[in-house]
């Protein structure tokens, strides 16, 4: 397996979808990698050579944050949207969706399991 950036490549799938297991890039960013390097983005992990392998190395290393700098940053941003109080804040700490979607009948990856009602609890009468 090649390790590019702390993260194992798998050796038999193709350079533009193995750089995509590393946190930070998807597809466009592994396309945009490979054409500043030079390889062809249809050839697997295995066949490439160490150059090839550092060439890429650089270029991620040039072009921006992954991982665990990309992590960091941004738990470090939901942290401030918390502390600050703001409105997407308040929705990040009470485990609701952030953007606007609806929570009264959908919601369920976010919010988690339904809390069923208690059965068998009988109301306080005077």
């Amino acid at each position: 397996m090649a390790r590019i950036s702390g993260v194992d490549v798998p050796n038999n799938k193709q350079v533009r979808i193995g750089l995509t297991y590393i946190y930070g890039i998807g597809d466009s960013r592994a396309a945009k990698i490979l054409t500043e390097a030079g390889i062809d983005p249809i050839v697997k992990v295995g066949t490439l050579d160490e150059d090839q392998l550092n060439t890429i190395r650089q270029i991620i290393e040039k072009e921006g944050q992954i991982e665990g700098d990309l992590r960091k940053e941004i738990s470090l941003n939901i942290k401030r949207l918390i502390e600050i109080q703001s409105y997407r804040g308040l929705r990040h700490r009470r485990s609701l969706p952030v953007r606007g979607q609806r929570t009264h009948t959908n919601a369920r990856t976010r919010k988690g399991p339904r809390k069923g009602t208690v059965a068998g609890k009988k109301k306080a009468t005077k």
